[in-house]
């Protein structure tokens, strides 16, 4: 059974109208109530924390919140992917992502917030990687998963991703005596101003690598293959972009891997035109079918289907098949299969085609009323207006 997930916005308790600055505060809040040092051995506030940190990575950039605000969870990954709230992420991910929303270092259990005891290093992110995914309309109509082969970088198998040779090719960085961070206080009009820094000898790391895996060279990650399985949600659009968590770039010596975004793109249909959820088909029928009427197949995403046209169907005239077009992505209702009728007037014809046309053109059925001619004039207003 599937699990719905809350509204970002429900679970952070602020409106859709909320600035960058609202939605930081809001998050600030949550994510102070339900730390896991103020709740210790508490699951339910575990997972509170969690979902709230998964509510501000959306809402807090802009690209994805406003596929969010269209899309809904499917416009950011959360039919493709588990983001922070389906396991994909540790609440000491978390802390290494967000620290800055709280100023100085974020550290995780027993370091509490601003910084405060215990070490605090550093936690490098791998890159994001950002591939095209090529999907049809049948594809798009029912949803599908996609297995794609990614060139990354990864984890260096034989040193685990640490970029030593083994567990004793370190010792510890003397400028930062560890700590990955360096103090420095600095004498100011205003009095003495102390700063916090990255420290640039160890990078943050705490720590200096005495003798570097020989497989990746100290870097903890080489470049190599992965298949990825993508489960792309009925009803997607092009452009939308699906993000998965940790499946991107690996990062150096043991961080954070990246995300993989995966942009849909959409494969021209040969008969129908996509119109949002609706579908467009342009059926060019005979003069004869069109003024006596009769049976025509037409293309729809399930096969063939059989529809009937009735005496005297004008060209413009719209028929709507309900239901046969694609499904919205979030699951609001599916669009239409809308057929546009034009009719085809021969290009060449013998004499005795012409003589037996012009036989029938003083015939009063031959002659536009007054009501189609309202009826084509609102057509042609309807299209330039």
């Amino acid at each position: 059974m599937a699990i719905t997930k809350r509204d970002y916005y429900e679970i952070l308790d602020i409106t859709k109208t909320a600035t960058a600055e609202e939605i930081k505060k809001a998050y600030r809040k949550k994510a102070i109530q339900y730390h896991p040092d103020k709740n210790p051995g508490d699951k339910s506030a575990e997972e509170k924390f969690k979902e709230a940190a998964e509510a501000y990575e959306v809402l807090s950039n802009e690209d994805k919140r406003a596929r969010y605000d269209r899309f809904g969870h499917a416009g950011v990954g959360g039919a493709a992917s588990g983001g922070f709230g389906g396991g994909g992420m540790t609440v000491e991910d978390i802390f290494a992502h967000f620290g800055d929303v709280f100023g100085g270092h974020f550290s995780s259990f027993g370091g509490g917030f601003g910084g405060f005891g215990g070490q605090q290093h550093v936690v490098t992110r791998g890159s994001n990687l950002r591939v095209k995914v090529r999907l049809t309309l049948k594809e798009i109509a029912t949803g599908v998963e996609k297995k794609i082969k990614v060139k990354k970088y990864i984890a260096c198998k034989h040193c685990g991703g640490t970029g030593a040779e083994d567990s004793k090719s370190y010792t510890t960085c003397t400028t930062c005596k560890g700590s990955g961070h360096v103090t420095r206080v600095q004498n100011t009009i205003l009095g003495q101003m102390q700063t916090t820094s990255v420290c640039s000898t160890c990078s943050g790391e705490g720590k200096i690598i005495t003798k570097k895996c020989t497989h990746c060279n100290g870097e903890g990650v080489v470049r190599d293959e992965e298949i990825i399985s993508l489960n792309i949600p009925a009803g997607v659009a092009e452009g939308m972009q699906l993000s998965l968590s940790g499946k991107g770039n690996a990062a150096r010596r043991g961080g954070i891997n990246g995300d993989l975004l995966a942009v849909i793109e959409e494969e021209p249909h040969p008969e129908l035109i996509r119109d949002e959820n609706d579908l467009i088909y342009n059926l060019l029928l005979t003069f004869p079918i069109a003024a006596t009427g009769g049976t025509v197949e037409i293309p729809t995403l399930d096969g063939k289907a059989k529809i009937k046209i009735e005496q005297g169907t004008q060209p413009g005239k719209i028929l709507r098949l309900r239901g046969k077009g694609l499904p919205s992505v979030n699951r609001y209702g599916t669009g239409d299969l809308l057929i546009n009728i034009s009719v085809y007037v021969p290009e060449k014809l013998t004499q005795e085609e012409k003589n037996t046309i012009k036989s029938l053109e003083k015939s009063s059925a031959f002659q536009p009323s007054e009501s189609a001619k309202a009826e084509a004039f609102n057509r042609m207003k309807n299209i330039y207006e």
